[in-house]
């Protein structure tokens, strides 16, 4: 018998069908979002270099497209150049609880596994696979990686949480190729094996972009593990409760993992979208704030004492920074710096990050003037199932004893609680995002593919990825 998490994994993918029309509408715009992500990111030459074929002019029958570029990958590569694209800006969709993530991620899996797939069907006579498929597998990767955090805090013992994209993508992955429980055992038990990377390089001294493509190997290596798995790799069925030498015992501190819930669509049914600022998600509530402070500071910023934020424990702990900065991923991971971008700027985007941009010298003489403290309310509320509040309040003091007023924002423009306001606002986001890479012709063809659910779920995988294709 397998430890229960992994049995319990292998069940959900292999039996669960994601019906919640909540849930599938979510995901359409999940995936709308993430590919918008994906193509603005190309934009960046340290992305673009990462991405193509490990060694130039490898051609690969079938190959997985990447979107926004020529490029026809195997699909453990196009997993990492999908992955990583679409997390490099930090602009895709959150989860947060004891651990954190970005659940669309696994996207690099579904996306390059799928588009393989269904070329390869074709070549054979085959019917490809749908993008309602893809839709589908979104949803189970997204509960998988999210339940799985709810309780679990790998964090706290330097993990990174790109672990949970490693376990969600080898386990949706492994499904699609055709496994069953036996083989998505196999799979999510060498994703656990893998072990977890360090935080370190989130954290000083050692920030830097593997922050950015870390999701990107996760992802495909969730795919080379599938693979490996359906072709009659064998399972480890105790790989976390192993005494000693399994994952609990050897990098989880002894702690057992726990599943909080039932394995449903409640991930993706609540996912957090990051839609106006890319940056970390503990810091978009402060973003918003400083954006509507704006107005009342820009004229007075040489007479600014000091700037109060107010936040949650998770913040203080992971995006609370003083001292130089280093690069783009030091600096979109620093709410002082985020929230004086807003203020000073009225505004917040990828460039806000660049070492050009950086060298202004009125942003690290606001961020000095910066202090940053928890409320308890915030963090409590941060963990309520029934909340999952991201609190930030931010108020600015002048020299002459006047003060704003303190901007308080509970949820971010991207939470459940404000899709009606937040969904127009999405979508603009991805016809911008896509308008920098794509031509007219294929955006306007995709933005009324995405417009229409039930057209979306009945296209073809292979088509969606020819579109996006350069």
């Amino acid at each position: 018998m397998a430890d229960r998490v992994i049995e319990r994994i292998s069940e959900y993918v292999c039996t669960y069908e994601p019906q919640s029309p909540l849930a599938r509408e979510t995901a359409r715009y999940c995936l709308m979002d993430s590919i918008g992500c994906a193509l603005l990111a190309l934009r960046y030459p340290e992305c673009a270099k990462l991405l193509g074929p490990a060694v130039p002019g490898t051609v690969v029958p079938h190959g997985s497209r990447v979107p926004g570029t020529p490029y026809e990958l195997d699909p453990v590569k196009a997993a990492f150049d999908i992955g990583s694209a679409i997390r490099w800006l930090d602009y895709n969709d959150t989860w947060l609880a004891a651990e954190w993530g970005h659940p669309s991620d696994n996207l690099g899996a579904i996306l390059a596994v799928s588009d393989h797939l269904s070329r390869s069907r074709r070549a054979r006579g085959e019917e490809p696979l749908y993008v309602r498929d893809v839709l589908s597998a979104a949803i189970e990767a997204h509960e998988i990686q999210g339940v799985l955090a709810l309780e679990n805090a790998f964090n706290r013992v330097g993990l990174d949480h790109v672990l949970l994209v490693r376990v969600a993508s080898a386990a949706v992955a492994t499904r699609l190729l055709g496994g069953g429980r036996e083989e998505v055992e196999s799979a999510v038990s060498g994703a656990f094996i893998d072990g977890g990377p360090l935080r370190t390089y989130r954290h000083a001294p050692n920030v830097g972009s593997r922050k950015s493509w870390a999701a990107g190997d996760a992802t495909s290596r969730g795919v080379r593990l599938a693979m490996m798995a359906v072709s009659g790799e064998m399972s480890y069925p105790k790989a976390l409760s192993a005494e000693g030498w399994g994952f609990q015992d050897a990098l989880f501190g002894g702690k057992e993992i726990e599943l909080a819930r039932p394995f449903g669509s409640y991930v993706m049914e609540n996912v957090l979208f990051k839609i106006s600022f890319p940056a970390e998600f503990h810091a978009q509530t402060a973003a918003e704030a400083a954006l509507r402070l704006h107005p009342e500071v820009r004229d007075r910023l040489g007479e600014i004492e000091r700037v109060e934020i107010t936040t949650q424990e998770p913040a203080m702990r992971i995006i609370a920074k003083e001292g130089p900065l280093n690069n783009p991923a030091d600096r979109d991971h620093c709410i002082q710096y985020i929230t004086a971008v807003g203020l000073i700027f009225g505004e917040i985007t990828a460039d806000s990050y660049e070492d050009s941009f950086a060298k202004d010298p009125r942003i690290d003489e606001l961020r000095a003037k910066t202090t940053v403290a928890e409320d308890e309310r915030y963090s409590r509320d941060y963990l309520d199932p029934d909340k999952r509040s991201i609190a930030n309040a931010v108020q600015v003091f002048f020299r002459d004893g006047s003060s704003t007023e303190k901007v308080e924002v509970e949820y971010p423009i991207g939470h459940r609680r404000r899709r009606e306001e937040g969904i127009p606002l999405l979508e603009e986001k991805f016809r911008a995002n896509a308008a920098t890479r794509l031509p007219k012709k294929k955006l306007s063809a995709l933005k009324e593919l995405f417009s229409e659910q039930g057209r979306l779920e009945e296209t073809p995988v292979d088509e969606l990825m020819g579109l996006l294709a350069m």
